[in-house]
Formats: structure tokens, C-alpha cells, sequence
């Protein structure tokens, strides 16, 4: 079946793969709310299809795979100072309650808010140009969420230089591999493939003993990052900018365009 515009859900019956993609290219897969909720609709449908046996996620169009919130979104917050409402914690498989294996499929530029998705997914395919940063303290934004995620797929030192160096550094997909938040390299074109024939290999598997992996892998860092999530509101809270500061130095990302090193 098909998801309105923003997210496309494809799903073969034959193979048992379903195949769910950020389709915004034109905002190189920029999450808005629209986009938000059909990603936690979608995640939440597959739990009841018996036919979809294994998950490939990824971006449409050849520069990006997706680039976190979308910065035109306006996200409304309750006037209490102990809620913040963050669209993109229930963007990801595992907080929808999915236990169906979601393997990544990257092309281009993953940032940001995309490693929500990526920290939900059991394993990353990348094409060869693939890249990936946080931006957050370019802008004057704590990177809470996004580290938390990322430290469970990579060592303590990447995670810092990742999250610290913002937008002045990208991470190759060769790097990524090398570091573990990459588990295959593609030519560019071939990631998408390259994750479908995993996922077909998996859907042949018997379901319970796939989803019982799942759930027991996950199970293995879910206390660490449940804590970390306690903690990251208050960091927000304390360690971001105000958003008319944080604006002003986003508006001037164009200057720094081609200011950045690939490792």
C-alpha cells in the first residue's frame, strides 16, 4: 500500500519485505509533522501484516537519506517547563513497538535527526558517498538524543568527534564501516538492493525466532539509552540557544557550504 506524500510504504507479499521510504526529496527527506506521524502510523500498521517479515528503510532521490526535523516545521510545546514534545522520538521502529528487523539503506547525506532512525535500525547499508554528521552545536542545539543512539553503535571517542566538530566534518561511509555504524559498502545506486537481498534473506527466517533476536539485541543497550533519554530534556533545556539565536545561525549556513572536511 501507499502512504500519502512524504513517506511511501511498498510492501512484496512474495518476499515478505516491505520497503519504506522518506520521500521528500526536494527537502532532502527533512522530517515534517505530516511525515512524522505517517512514519509512526506506518511502523504501528506493520505490526499487524503477517506478510511483511523484514523492513528496508530508506530516502528517496541520490543527496540525502534524510536530514532530521525539517527547519520550517513549527513544532507547538505545552506551557509547562517538565513537557517538551520532540516529533521525531516516535519516527523510529522500536518506539512504535515494531520488532520486524529495519535495515537502513543511506544514501548521501544522513544528519542530524536521521540518526533516530538509524539508531532504531538492526543494521546500516551505505552507499560509497555516503555521510554522516550532527550539526546540533553549529546551530547552538544539544546533541542529546542523537548521541544517545549513536553511542550504542559506536565507539565513546567517534560518537564525541561526531556530535562536537558539527558541521565542520563529515563521516565517509567508508569511516562509518571502519567505526560500526556502517555494516556494508555499496557503489552509489546499489545500498537499496544491497538491503533487500538482506532483508529477503531474513523474512525466510522463521518469524519468532527473527522478531525474539530483535528483541533480545535491543534488550542488551535499552537500559543505558532509557536513561540517557531521562536525562537529555533537562541538557536541552539548559544547553540550547534561544531559537531566534539558533535561526540566525542557521540562516548562515550557506557561507560554510563548502567549509567542511570528509574523514
Amino acid at each position: 500500500m501507499s502512504a500519502p506524500t512524504g513517506v511511501r510504504d511498498e510492501r512484496d507479499k512474495d518476499t515478505g519485505v516491505a520497503v519504506v521510504t522518506l520521500d521528500r526529496p526536494q527537502r532532502l527527506n527533512a522530517i515534517d509533522l505530516t511525515a512524522a506521524e505517517q512514519l509512526a502510523h506506518i511502523w504501528r500498521e506493520l505490526r499487524f501484516d503477517e506478510s511483511v517479515r523484514a523492513v528496508v528503510l530508506a530516502g528517496a532521490g541520490a543527496k540525502a537519506f534524510c536530514t532530521g526535523i525539517d527547519r520550517s516545521t513549527v513544532v507547538p510545546q505545552p506551557p509547562s517547563p517538565y513537557s517538551t514534545d520532540d516529533p521525531l522520538l516516535t519516527v523510529g521502529p522500536k518506539a512504535n513497538d515494531l520488532w520486524k528487523p529495519v535495515i537502513a539503506a543511506v544514501r548521501g547525506m544522513a544528519c542530524g535527526g536521521a540518526f533516530y532512525l538509524l539508531g532504531e535500525a538492526e543494521f546500516v547499508v551505505a552507499g560509497e558517498h555516503a555521510t554522516f554528521f550532527d550539526p546540533h552545536t553549529t546551530y547552538g542545539m544539544v546533541s542529546a538524543y542523537e548521541t544517545a543512539l549513536l553511542a550504542q553503535r559506536m565507539p565513546y571517542g567517534e560518537v564525541a568527534r561526531t556530535a562536537l566538530m558539527g558541521t565542520a566534518e563529515r563521516m565517509s561511509a567508508r569511516r562509518a564501516y571502519e567505526v560500526g555504524l556502517v555494516s556494508e559498502v555499496t557503489p552509489d545506486g546499489d545500498e537499496l538492493a544491497a538491503a533487500v537481498r538482506s532483508a529477503e534473506i531474513i523474512a525466510r527466517q522463521p518469524t519468532e525466532a527473527v522478531q525474539g533476536t530483535v528483541r533480545a539485541v535491543w534488550a542488551t543497550k535499552e537500559a543505558a539509552r532509557a536513561q540517557a533519554y531521562a536525562l537529555a530534556p533537562h541538557l536541552i533545556a539548559l544547553g540550547n540557544l534561544p531559537a531566534a539565536r539558533q535561526t540566525e545561525l542557521f540562516g548562515g549556513r550557506g557561507k560554510e557550504r563548502n567549509d567542511f572536511r570528509i574523514r
